[in-house]
């Protein structure tokens, strides 16, 4: 959004009327949308394309935006693992183009026909999918978001809104500067993706209000901001929960991969939603203390339950929140179970419905753990970081759904589209 926009003039005329500006937003939205549901799969791949070129030129100004993010966070006092989250460098802004093309060359899920029949009477009944339309997403520190959701929303026919997080304002606003102007050059109307031009907190409130305007809202962050956005949105809403996953080291686990998988699943990248925060380890496997000591030779605090903390002196006792606590950052809850059966309780008392992992050499139990716990992703074997959409094939995903309905797990393309009932007949009339 440039400063000459509507929006932004509303802002610098005084106190912002917020509501104002969310409902300019989301009309402009909507009249994008109806075009852009319109268009062809290679005329929105070709956009696409156009706008990952145009994040690869404008490297050099993203990245000295993004310092600007970063050198405020560090005054602010960031823990590192946030800063991970909201730090660009060449590299993951090689992948975040990468990823902008990746989803360019996705089969187009709009008009694809999900199932067809034919009624006794001769109508023929096809359900196609079709765009959602206007979606707002919320997110906090991850400027990656930006791209990623503004690349699927388009994907599929969405236009979208987004809400970044002040941690990474000068991040976002290079982005999409980037990105609008790349879809501008391939056709696609600039108000498909547009960001709300205000970090006032009423912005948020006023865009889960947004019931006329808005048709699905996604938030992407923490408890505080997810538990907010449940609380006050009269538009749906496709919650992305926190990720209190959990590891469990089943008693016929392999000591070389039981140790490679929770070191990479908690150590790997300890700010992300899929990184281990709980690993259960079964009373009955014999390398326990081998275990715990290769975390905490890589520097991970263990807090742990009376039988953990007898593995190793140095693991802290751990309290009541600890278990039901998303870290983020180079902790880790541990606790000994008496069993798979005492394993599935303690996670389906304290995960979050995220990813949650098994490691054990016996197939019997690895398939029970797989169809006993309830979550969006479970793994048997498996580090729980590969819970992403780009790792599952589906491209950059809006982010990993934790409830039951509509889409579930990393929600990509097919996610972000419902469907319509087509009915055609030769002339019946109903009895």
């Amino acid at each position: 959004m440039t400063p000459e926009t509507p929006a932004a003039a509303t802002l610098s005329a005084g106190a912002p009327d917020v509501g104002a500006v969310i409902a300019e937003l989301a009309a402009r939205a909507r009249s994008a949308q109806r075009i852009l549901a319109g268009m062809s799969d290679a005329t929105k791949a070709d956009a696409l394309r156009r706008a990952a070129a145009a994040l690869r030129a404008d490297a050099a100004l993203i990245l000295e935006a993004n310092a600007k993010d970063l050198a405020a966070g560090e005054e602010r006092g960031l823990s590192g693992a946030m800063l991970d989250r909201l730090r660009l460098d060449a590299a993951r802004l090689g992948g975040i183009a990468d990823a902008v093309e990746q989803v360019a060359g996705l089969p187009d899920p709009v008009g694809q026909v999900i199932d067809a029949a034919e009624r006794p009477n001769g109508l023929r009944l096809s359900r196609v999918r079709v765009p959602i339309g206007v979606i707002g997403i919320i997110y906090e520190s991850r400027p990656n978001v930006t791209a990623d959701a503004a690349s699927l929303c388009v994907r599929a026919g969405n236009a979208t809104i987004l809400r970044g997080g002040s941690e990474a304002v000068h991040s976002n606003r290079a982005i999409l500067a980037a990105f609008q102007r790349g879809l501008a050059a391939g056709g696609v109307p600039e108000d498909a993706v547009q960001l709300v031009p205000t970090q006032d907190r009423a912005a948020v409130g006023a865009l889960l209000q947004a019931a006329d305007g808005v048709d699905m809202i996604v938030p992407r962050g923490g408890k505080s901001l997810v538990a907010r956005v449940q609380a006050e949105a009269r538009v749906p809403v496709l919650a992305h929960l926190d990720g209190i996953c959990h590891t469990y080291v089943h008693a016929a686990a392999a000591p070389d991969m039981a140790e490679a998988l929770a070191l990479n699943a908690k150590m790997r990248r300890t700010g992300i939603c899929g990184a281990m925060e709980t690993l259960l380890i079964d009373a009955a496997y014999p390398a326990g203390e081998a275990l715990v000591a290769r975390l905490i030779d890589a520097g991970c605090e263990l807090r742990g339950d009376g039988r953990a903390q007898a593995l190793n002196p140095a693991i802290l006792p751990a309290s009541d929140e600890d278990w039901d606590t998303e870290y983020l950052d180079a902790i880790l809850s541990v606790a000994v179970i008496d069993g798979l059966e005492p394993a599935l309780e303690h996670i389906a008392a304290h995960s979050s419905g995220h990813t949650d992992a098994i490691v054990t050499d016996d197939a019997a139990v690895a398939e029970r753990f797989l169809n006993a716990v309830d979550s969006a992703i479970v793994m048997a074997n498996a580090s729980s970081q590969f819970a992403d959409g780009g790792e599952f094939g589906l491209g950059a995903e809006i982010g990993i759904a934790t409830g039951r309905l509509h889409a579930r797990g990393p929600v990509a393309l097919e996610g972000l589209t419902t469907y319509k009932w087509q009915v055609r007949g030769n002339g019946q009339t109903r009895p």
